[in-house]
């Protein structure tokens, strides 16, 4: 019997120790843009688009233009990890998509509202996942989920101001930066992986990094690359 409980114990030890190797540790980062890169929108007038309420165009709130860039990049793992699809909303209000960025693990489905008292359409044209929702009234909504993983640009045929993208992540360790450009990937799985950052106007920017179990990774990028630096590693080739 005492010869059972100890097998007991050590196939318990060895399980636990098992459970340890493959937990999680975060990503922690920042992003750091020094200059502006979205070029500004030149919208028509309200009168243009009027379908029979006036529904003016709403606008950021006044902040910082590089915590504005900061907040429209995009950070995930590549990699087809274990991931958990979720339930995510982009809105229509004051003739704007809102957020204009959205990240979502692919599998996921996004929910369109429209909150305006005018009608609105959803529609994108992007090869990954072509679609119209068609045009559809106040507290009205429609869904599209997004099996693979890739860049949705979103528009609506009724106002041509109107501009977003999804970006569908390969898993569900994806997020976007806050204003100061901190970000978090929390309990992401051991070991090496590519991680990307992406902005609309920059592109994506990649590196490699290692998470160790227990041991907070920590990594920068800098949007767009430095002139000098690149300019440097040009010359030395």
């Amino acid at each position: 019997m005492q010869v059972m409980v100890e097998s007991l114990l050590r196939a318990f030890l060895m399980a636990a120790l098992s459970l340890a190797v493959v937990e999680a540790a975060a990503v922690e980062g920042a992003v750091v843009i020094k200059r502006k890169l979205t070029k500004r929108k030149v919208t028509a007038s309200a009168a243009a688009y009027e379908r029979g309420v006036r529904v003016e165009v709403g606008a950021d709130p006044q902040q910082d233009p590089l915590a504005f860039e900061r907040t429209r990049v995009v950070i995930y793992l590549e990699g087809q990890l274990p991931s958990k699809p979720v339930t995510a909303t982009m809105e229509q209000k004051n003739r704007r998509f809102l957020p204009d960025t959205l990240v979502v693990p692919a599998g996921s489905t996004v929910s369109f509202p429209n909150l305006d008292p005018i009608f609105h359409n959803v529609f994108s044209l992007s090869n990954l996942a072509a679609f119209d929702l068609g045009n559809y009234a106040k507290d009205h909504t429609r869904t599209v989920t997004f099996p693979k993983p890739g860049i949705i640009f979103v528009g609506c045929h009724l106002h041509t101001n109107m501009g977003a993208v999804i970006v569908v992540s390969p898993n569900q360790w994806c997020t976007k930066p806050d204003a100061d450009g901190r970000f978090t990937l929390p309990d992401a799985p051991s070991g090496t992986y590519t991680i990307v950052a992406w902005h609309k106007a920059a592109g994506f920017f990649r590196q490699t990094v290692r998470i160790d179990n227990g041991r907070v990774a920590k990594l920068q990028f800098l949007i767009p690359l430095d002139e000098i630096r690149l300019a440097r590693t040009v010359a030395q080739r």
